[in-house]
């Protein structure tokens, strides 16, 4: 462990009314002491604060606020500084200088969480919740990166991980009788447990296609044909005139994209080109990424104009972009223009018979908000449905995802081996396998370039 101080800014670079530099480390009380001039921080007691002044020698830099919180209750669990200065960059950038001048150094991204991690005071997933929590640009986002911050997914395995770490003691202990052929570990009671941890990790990774949607906005792919409507949908859902409206056909050639919240969820809304086969260089690119688009979406809400006469070409294309894992919503536009009344029973009726997937349906004019509301309610109901009713705990990370995969890999593993009863050497060892994956998503097992993957996406200051 490196016991060099660190500080940083740990407020957002620019003009405020306040700014915090944080120093941390074995010297943090003692730097600070150098360039204040106050009450002597070096016995003054823990969480505790006091005003002064920053000097560079005798230049004053700036009046300040110093808060002292001593080892081990701090983030890091080390001696611990945080300096609150008028909010300018400028003072920023000397203040830092004076700390370095004074033995300390800048922190590097992540660094004062990293420290927090390797002192013991939060394991690996806490750490990663704190970057998510500090990302999150919603209300569920936010709930999650919470619960995980808690120790949502470490509590939810810890358990089960130390049933099989008393296994994996037995299993190992009968190495050491091996001679004598006798079985400390009750195979039975283990495929138990090993049925109980597969069941919770199969409910983990189930729930990462919700957490997914939580944390990165669920994909919504607006399309159809041209001069159907689509750029108008946008604007009615995003109550605001974002993208251009016309009668001419074509008038979207590029994607364009806005976030929308919908009861605490975000949609990553995406008006794209009309689809149809055209000569125009520049529209046949906006054709190509409005296809590109669907590709990656989680919902495709695709428009068809009432007045249309022949709707086998909406059929084909709805067909064609069709996928696993893509919920359709089909909405008949313009029905406000519609005067003879469009038969939406009988168009339900071939669509299903028509698609793999489920097709919800809805009549809407977007120029009039008629049944905007109701879209409204179908993409929020997609993303509830996604959400696991077995726990409060929800995988946003690929990483954990990924090892919660490798963990589930491992138990299957061990139940074959239980059940072709191959040697005692090798059952131990896919155990301790099993071990290792699930002890990856708390840190318990893991390597530096994991950690400098992971504390490299940090600010910072954090």
């Amino acid at each position: 462990m490196n016991h060099d101080t660190i500080c940083a800014l740990a407020t957002a670079n620019g003009i405020g009314a306040i700014g915090i530099i944080r120093i941390s480390g074995d010297d943090a009380i003692s730097v600070s002491s150098k360039i204040f001039d106050g009450k002597n921080l070096e016995k003054a007691a823990s969480h505790t604060v006091h005003y002064g002044f920053i000097k560079d020698d005798e230049e004053i830099i700036d009046e300040v606020m110093v808060s002292v919180f001593k080892a081990p209750k701090t983030f890091t669990a080390e001696d611990s500084v945080e300096i609150s200065f008028h909010g300018s960059p400028h003072i920023a950038k000397k203040i830092l200088e004076v700390l370095i001048k004074n033995g300390a150094r800048m922190a590097k991204a992540g660094e004062f969480t990293m420290r927090a991690f390797i002192n013991g005071r939060i394991d690996l997933s806490q750490a990663e919740s704190i970057a998510d929590l500090i990302a999150s640009e919603n209300e569920s986002s936010r709930k999650v990166a919470l619960t995980q911050l808690k120790g949502g997914i470490t509590n939810e395995i810890s358990f089960l991980r130390t049933d099989l770490l008393n296994f994996v003691s037995l299993i190992e202990l009968e190495l050491d009788f091996a001679e004598e052929d006798v079985e400390f570990a009750d195979r039975s009671a283990l495929n138990q447990l090993l049925d109980k941890i597969e069941s919770k990790l199969n409910s983990l990774i189930e729930s990462f296609q919700y957490g997914n949607a939580i944390k990165n906005g669920t994909a919504v792919a607006i399309i159809g044909k041209p001069n159907a409507g689509k750029s108008t949908l946008l604007n009615a859902l995003l109550k605001e005139e974002r993208a251009i409206v016309s009668n001419i056909a074509g008038t979207t050639r590029d994607t364009i994209e806005e976030i929308l919240h919908i009861k605490g969820h975000a949609f990553r809304l995406i008006d794209t080109a009309g689809l149809r086969d055209t000569v125009d260089e520049i529209e046949a690119i906006g054709v190509k990424k409005a296809k590109e688009k669907v590709a990656n979406a989680n919902i495709l809400v695709y428009l068809i104009d009432a007045q249309s006469e022949n709707l086998d070409e909406d059929f084909q294309l709805i067909q064609e972009l069709e996928r696993n894992n893509l919920y359709t919503i089909v909405c008949i536009t313009k029905a406000d223009l519609d005067k003879e009344g469009f038969d939406s029973s009988n168009l339900l009726i071939n669509l299903i018979s028509t698609l793999k997937n489920e097709v919800a349906l809805l009549n809407i004019s977007a120029k009039e908000n008629w049944n905007i509301e109701q879209l409204r309610n179908e993409l929020f109901s997609y993303v509830e449905q996604l959400q696991s009713e077995e726990g409060n705990v929800v995988i946003t990370n690929q990483r954990h995802y990924e090892a919660l995969g490798k963990s589930l890999a491992a138990v299957d593993k061990v139940k074959e081996a239980i059940t072709t009863q191959i040697s005692t050497e090798l059952l131990a060892y896919e155990l301790r396998n099993a071990l290792e994956h699930l002890g990856e998503i708390s840190g318990e097992v893991t390597n530096d370039e994991v950690l400098g993957n992971i504390f490299s996406k940090f600010c910072i200051g954090k």
